[in-house]
């Protein structure tokens, strides 16, 4: 394996490995999100556990993390050869975002993480992809259901910017994202997935 490569690849683990949530919620609000709400470590638990301050910074956090190391191979003057794609250098973050090095090979769903990959490679297909979760967050006031539904919908959009490197990145992206959600069917289908305090229907409900 060329040296160069590795060592991006290895970047690319390294920062996406960085557990966000887990750390602030330690340092500087002294909670271990692990133990609490859904136990897991991404923006909506912290969102859950420690509020809207809190779960906006790791939601930038991971996004960024996940845009950095896509533009690893810009850094490294590298990127016209086809193995230092921004995509393919991103998926180690996504893998170290969810089996961090730093947090017992554990981790979070890898959404936002997944968004800085595609922001740092093509920032309109980016603007769509977050048009497509936000609309279906507000619609569903569920996070995962936005999720994977959007996977879906963001995969059959790639196809309509004609690359299929990108196209395929988001079938990979989509089948990891909806296994990391494997859990939450179950809630789903029994009724009993968490919903945002916002959205479509929340104040009709909220006036019974």
């Amino acid at each position: 394996m060329n040296l160069k490569f590795a060592i991006m690849l290895l970047c690319a683990y390294l920062l996406g490995a960085i557990p966000s949530g887990l750390w602030l919620g330690k340092r500087v609000y002294h909670k271990d999100i692990r133990t609490l709400g859904s136990g897991n470590i991404g923006t909506t638990n912290t969102f859950r556990v420690l509020g809207k301050k809190a779960g906006l910074i790791v939601l930038f956090m991971d996004m960024f993390k996940g845009t950095f190391a896509a533009a690893l191979p810009y850094l490294f003057g590298s990127f016209s050869h086809p193995f230092y794609n921004p995509l393919l250098i991103g998926l180690a973050a996504v893998i170290g975002h969810s089996f961090s090095i730093f947090d017992h090979f554990r981790g979070g769903k890898a959404v936002a993480t997944s968004a800085g990959i595609v922001l740092a490679y093509n920032p309109l297909f980016f603007l769509i992809c977050w048009l497509v979760f936000g609309s279906l967050v507000y619609f569903t006031r569920m996070v995962s259901v936005a999720s994977m539904l959007g996977m879906v919908i963001i995969v059959g959009l790639s196809f309509f910017f004609h690359d299929l490197l990108l196209s395929g990145v988001a079938i990979i992206l989509m089948c990891f994202i909806i296994y990391m959600h494997r859990d939450n069917f179950k809630r789903i289908r029994t009724g009993t997935e968490n919903k945002v305090p916002f959205g479509f229907g929340y104040h009709k409900n909220s006036n019974k």
